[in-house]
């Protein structure tokens, strides 16, 4: 297909819509016009995307009809209806289609942090790059403690919210990079396991997991989900599963904004944990508990609801029942 001289027989008709489209009121002869020219633009876009997908071109018309289309049915206002589908629809299958892609994130930074842990524990080198012996002694027998209880509950769970959601939103946001997820997730592996080498290096090994496991079992997995989502996008740039790459990449890239959105939340969950129940009195145990019970409940929604909702064709993206209709035409 030319694309130059398509547009040029077509353009009139795109225009004519445009104009339509942004009309207040319409005469019951321009109401048809507007039908009819919204049903050739949507021809003419499921041409271009077939034979000559140009992305200038795909959004225009892609922008043109959502236009045409809100003229048409009205526009529409976001309700608690479409908050409920979200979070019972949308979100959970987002995290379902990534589910393996966390599985796997989640084994590889527990790997990492482990060699990273035992090789401080094992290596004065690597013990002598962190610090001193005595700044280390220091570190394992109060700071690391401290960093939980030296400031009020409500602060520290804003403060550790908007650490983790940056993190996060990196992973997210840089996902379609391939490498800044890898640097991010490896980063923080390292961190926990070097932590973790230093606690163990001090007989302090327990008291590095009743202080992480709280609140770091839902953390964490809200880390790897962005680090997973983050790569998800990654692969479908090299296997677009069967669809233009243009149209995987929009797809998947939307989905991954309903992700984004849902670790809001979850962070936010994990926070007030960390705020609240790590630093807290309660015994050691129960804090777990209630960390592993968060964890739990996070999969069961993940699992459960993720799963009807993939099984009944939805996918996580936002605009999936918003897109343009695509008429199909011949090649």
């Amino acid at each position: 297909m030319d694309l130059d001289a398509f547009s040029a027989v077509h353009g009139r008709t795109w225009a004519r819509l445009d104009e339509l489209a942004r009309r207040r009121r319409l005469t019951g002869a321009e109401a048809d016009e507007l039908v009819r020219l919204y049903q050739e633009a949507a021809t003419h876009l499921s041409a271009i995307r077939s034979a000559a997908p140009d992305p200038a071109a795909v959004s225009h018309l892609s922008q043109l009809l959502a236009r045409a289309r809100s003229a048409i049915a009205g526009a529409h206002e976001p309700s608690w209806r479409d908050l409920a589908r979200f979070v019972v629809v949308s979100l959970p299958a987002a995290l379902y289609r990534i589910r393996w892609w966390t599985v796997a994130v989640t084994l590889a930074f527990c790997v990492i942090a482990v060699v990273a842990g035992v090789h401080v524990y094992s290596s004065p080198e690597a013990q002598a790059a962190m610090g001193t012996p005595s700044q280390l002694e220091q570190y394992a027998e109060e700071e690391f403690a401290n960093y939980y209880t030296n400031h009020p509950g409500e602060s520290f769970a804003a403060q550790v919210w908007t650490n983790n959601a940056w993190i996060a939103a990196q992973c997210v946001a840089f996902g379609i990079s391939g490498v800044w997820p890898v640097f991010v997730l490896l980063q923080n592996a390292v961190g926990v396991g070097s932590a973790g080498g230093v606690m163990a290096l001090h007989d302090g090994l327990g008291i590095f997991f009743q202080l992480i496991l709280p609140h770091g079992l839902m953390e964490l997995t809200a880390i790897f989900v962005a680090g997973a989502a983050g790569l998800k996008i990654f692969w479908t740039i090299i296997d677009p599963g069967g669809r233009p790459r243009g149209r995987a990449i929009a797809e998947e890239g939307r989905a991954l904004i309903t992700v984004a959105l849902g670790l809001v939340g979850v962070l936010g969950v994990s926070g007030l944990v960390e705020g609240f129940v790590t630093p807290s009195d309660l015994p050691w145990w129960l804090k777990i508990a209630i960390g592993a019970l968060v964890l739990a409940a996070f999969w069961v929604y993940v699992l459960v609801l993720g799963r009807r909702a993939v099984a009944s064709g939805e996918t996580g993206d936002l605009r999936a029942a918003e897109t343009v209709d695509v008429l199909p035409t011949a090649a």
